[in-house]
């Protein structure tokens, strides 16, 4: 599949009477609809921005900068030439929550020069729902590496806002409980950083395009009048090092989503449109789907990783998996714990299998019946040695037929020494996923960096964890996940890209006293919709999805869609997605809500008009309730048109997942 794209471009270069300025007159960007404007100037000879929206101050002025190795880049600066740009253009990527997505902004560059001579650009997208700004320096060593010891970024806030976040500190593979608090009582923080600024007004802080470059992170602090200074601190390298750099340097771009209601911030591509078209031409071979596999029984110490009497990943016990979905319409079967090595470090091998299990066997098998298995690489948090096997172990697979395999790095740090999300980290996932693309791969990456939208360049890179997920509701003594989270997450972690949350579990047994998944079935329904991956895992054991009826509506949920809608939702509170399936007429509805019951109105003003259809509803029953009565469901079809509104009850922690076709 090849990618569309309309492009339309106007591009003009103002030269300031050729003259550079300290403290000289601002320069301004507006969206393409005027709503948001970026200005830009020096002020005491040091640069800096501020954004307006709708007339309202969002950001106050903000320093731009670094700290090198060799001094602070920024001072003391002069403003030279700008350049202006606008572009309008759509373009189709192989999978998505849109089949088209419009990239429609104006574009203005600036050229700072301090009074040393070294320049350093800054160039700046607004579009209709934010902008986004990223560094370019130039090859300040000639070709030989140089330190960037901090990035001097601010973006602050005219005024303090609730929002919602996990801390960067003891927070490991980003696997925390996002929670609100006024930004200046909170401490440093991972992107997305999601805020309520005004009644009526969201903003979503993140970075798009993070290639060989740190992680962002942002340490509030108090400003004047009110103002909140969020302080960029990139993740550093052991020696206390942010980024090497060499020859030409383009830094992530900093971004923010501004929306007029929650729902708005994930229906932005903003993030999307600042990363490059895709480099790989032929995307034929990349498939999303949904698919089983042997992950919960081991969590619920029903089956191990390592060979035993237990094990899971046995030839006999994935082909019983494989024959499920068959049956079912699943595309792929996982089974982890098939390789030697499992938890003994350097032993790892990705070349082999354990004597109970035939991968040739398996994988034969499985294409005999149009299932792919889905292969896993466990490194913990041993990148290099992945980074040693993973040519030859990938080309294996390709010729096996196999198409994705999950990626984890369970490990404080990679190889020993360095953060994952580093620059470390960060080089090695682009290794991993490129390599994986030359053998017509695709990667679900587990312990990842926090996902910036690099789908877009490189979509084989389908989904990725970074999230406390479902995994937590088998083991955690503290109780699971709380009914708010899968509330919370699609505006919080949900916004950085697809979310391998696995959804979908149907038995709520306990092995820890107290924690099982806290919602309803119906909820676990919703999820399925709610939590966006193009590789959609039902998590469950497959003994108990036999002979149940809400089985019915994953089988026919789709994992790639034209359109996507947010009618309605309040963070940690409740939310309504909509999905319209490619390739058809099908929509989709999912919606959940917290530990508080709530009724639900969804107009159906998407449908076409003039058509009848029919909606099937998976819902709540009338005494369901996630503490006492999850399981009780009713499934009821109803026909519908265009202009009709669905009436949803949900139960504390409840939900439901509705299924519309045209008659």
């Amino acid at each position: 599949m090849k990618m569309l794209v309309v492009r339309i471009v106007i591009l003009v270069g103002l030269v300031m009477n050729g003259v550079m300025r300290s403290n000289a007159g601002n320069v301004k960007v507006s969206s393409p609809d005027g709503t948001v404007t970026v200005s830009v100037g020096v002020k005491n000879h040091s640069p800096y921005y501020t954004v307006v929206y709708q007339g309202r101050t969002l950001v106050a002025p903000s320093h731009l900068g670094y700290q090198l190795d060799n001094g602070q880049l920024g001072a003391n600066s002069k403003m030279g030439k700008v350049t202006r740009t606008s572009v309008d253009d759509t373009w189709t990527q192989p999978w998505g929550e849109f089949e088209t997505t419009r990239n429609h902004y104006n574009e203005l560059t600036v050229n700072f020069r301090e009074n040393t001579g070294r320049p350093m650009q800054v160039v700046f997208r607004v579009f209709n729902d934010g902008f986004g700004f990223r560094y370019i320096l130039p090859d300040y060593n000639k070709g030989k590496e140089y330190c960037i010891n901090d990035e001097l970024t601010e973006i602050t806030l005219a005024h303090d806002a609730k929002g919602w976040s996990i801390p960067s500190n003891n927070t490991e593979y980003f696997e925390g409980i996002y929670k609100s608090d006024l930004l200046s009582k909170k401490d440093t923080v991972c992107t997305p950083l999601t805020i309520e600024y005004e009644k009526d007004l969201y903003l979503a802080i993140h970075e798009a395009a993070l290639v060989d470059y740190a992680s962002i992170n942002l340490t509030p602090r108090s400003g004047d009048n009110g103002a909140v200074r969020l302080l960029t601190a990139l993740t550093p390298w052991r020696n206390g090092v942010k980024v090497y750099a060499k020859g030409e340097m383009k830094s992530p771009w900093r971004t923010m989503i501004i929306s007029n209601t929650a729902g708005g911030l994930l229906t932005s591509n903003l993030m999307l449109n600042l990363n490059e078209p895709s480099q790989i031409e032929d995307t034929s071979w990349i498939e999303p789907g949904r698919y089983i596999g042997i992950w919960w029984s081991i969590h619920k110490k029903q089956n191990t990783w390592e060979m035993g009497p237990t094990h899971g990943a046995t030839t006999e016990n994935v082909k019983r998996y494989m024959d499920f979905a068959a049956r079912h319409g699943f595309s792929g079967v996982l089974a982890e714990g098939w390789n030697p090595g499992w938890g003994q470090g350097e032993k790892i091998s990705y070349l082999e299998s354990y004597p109970d299990f035939d991968m040739e066997e398996v994988t034969r098998y499985g294409l005999s019946m149009g299932v792919r298995f889905i292969g896993h690489t466990e490194t913990w948090g041993n990148a290099t040695l992945l980074e040693h096997q993973m040519e030859q172990a990938f080309s294996w697979f390709e010729k096996l037929g196999i198409r994705a395999v999950k990626t984890g790095y369970v490990g404080h740090y990679f190889d020993g020494k360095e953060l994952a999300k580093s620059q470390y980290g960060i080089r090695h996932y682009r290794r991993v996923i490129e390599c994986a693309a030359k053998h017509h791969i695709m990667i679900d990456n587990h312990e990842p960096a926090m996902p910036t939208g690099l789908q877009r360049t490189m979509p084989n890179l389908m989904t990725q964890e970074g999230v406390r997920g479902q995994e937590y509701n088998a083991w955690d003594r503290r109780g699971g996940n709380p009914p708010s989270h899968t509330v919370t997450l699609p505006f919080t972690r949900g916004l950085a890209g697809p979310t391998d949350f696995t959804p979908a579990i149907f038995n709520f047994s306990e092995i820890v006293p107290g924690t099982h998944p806290h919602s309803t079935l119906a909820k676990q329904l919703g999820e399925f919709v709610v939590i966006y991956s193009p590789l959609q895992m039902a998590a469950d054991a497959v003994e108990n999805y036999e002979g149940q009826p809400a089985l019915s509506f994953i089988e026919s949920c789709p994992t790639t869609w034209s359109q996507t809608l947010v009618p309605n939702g309040e963070i940690g509170k409740y939310i309504t997605t909509v999905r319209k399936e490619r390739n058809g007429d099908r929509w989709f509805i999912g919606s959940i809500t917290n530990e508080e019951a709530r009724n639900i109105d969804v107009a159906l003003d998407f449908l076409d008009e003039g058509a009848t259809y029919r909606a099937v509803i998976y819902e709540d029953g009338p005494d369901a309730d996630y503490e006492r009565n999850p399981y009780e469901m009713t499934i009821r079809q109803i026909n519908v048109n265009k202009g009709d509104t669905l009436h949803l009850r949900l139960a504390r922690s409840g939900g439901a997942a509705i299924r519309i076709e045209k008659k």
